[in-house]
């Protein structure tokens, strides 16, 4: 029924507790497929000592699409490394959703791992803005991402030549032959660490570039964005919700 991919690198300080999480459902994978970008550190070794399957990635496209390769699953999950499924009845409810609605392509809202009152300001706002363009302009954040791998498979998987914001290129894409929707049963939390990294007034003006070039542009296939996959070195301490 369902395969979670998970494009990694450099990811030993978060990757666990995703893995832990996973073990946790209710309603668990018929596999779980890290596509690996060639981590130096002990990613792919975290991740066999979790039973998971791992493979060669790449920039996140590049990953996403390796990993999907090897699904043979009628659903397939998209996350990032630094996500964690906390409700134990996470991949129940949202599968059963996605089943109910005969949606193609879903996703969810987020909320931070941060008491940081701006951060959900943030959050919310990026929640309320995907939502009111979701029918016309789709946007499906690949840090959680459901969809069928027939129209995964249909429009060619991810675009690989593209840098930055390619989730939101293989939505659209996917959106002219199928259904998308927000799901409504789940939630998922999300960490700040790139906040923290580059700022958070740099990340939203970032996003607000690059959704204009999205609209007028196209695609983003250079790197005018500054784009960095993979972190390196010990992890940022977090203000975190429990």
């Amino acid at each position: 029924m369902l395969t979670i991919v998970i494009p990694t690198k450099n990811e030993e300080a978060f990757l666990p507790n995703l893995l832990e999480s996973i073990r946790h459902q209710t309603f668990q994978p018929d596999a779980v497929i890290v596509a690996d970008a060639y981590s130096t550190d002990r990613t792919r070794e975290i991740a066999q000592a979790y039973g998971a399957t791992v493979v060669d990635g790449g920039l996140p496209g590049l990953g996403r699409n390796r990993g999907a390769a090897g699904a043979n699953t009628a659903l397939i999950l998209f996350l990032d490394a630094d996500v964690e499924l906390r409700d134990p009845y996470f991949l129940e409810k949202s599968v059963g959703e996605m089943l109910e609605r005969k949606l193609d392509l879903a996703t969810c809202d987020v909320f931070p791992l941060s008491d940081d009152l701006v951060d959900h300001f943030l959050h919310t706002a990026y929640n309320n803005y995907a939502r009111a363009w979701g029918s016309l302009y789709p946007h499906a954040p690949g840090f959680c991402m459901f969809v069928r791998r027939e129209k995964h498979q249909c429009i060619g998987g991810f675009d690989e030549g593209i840098t930055f914001c390619e989730d939101h290129d293989y939505a659209q894409r996917l959106k002219k032959i199928g259904t998308f929707g927000f799901l409504k049963s789940i939630k998922i939390p999300v960490s700040i660490r790139r906040l923290d990294r580059d700022g958070r007034m740099n990340i939203a003006i970032k996003y607000m570039l690059a959704e204009l070039h999205l609209a007028f542009l196209g695609p983003i296939r250079d790197n005018r964005f500054k784009y960095a996959f993979g972190y390196e070195g010990k992890r940022n301490m977090e203000k975190r919700t429990r």
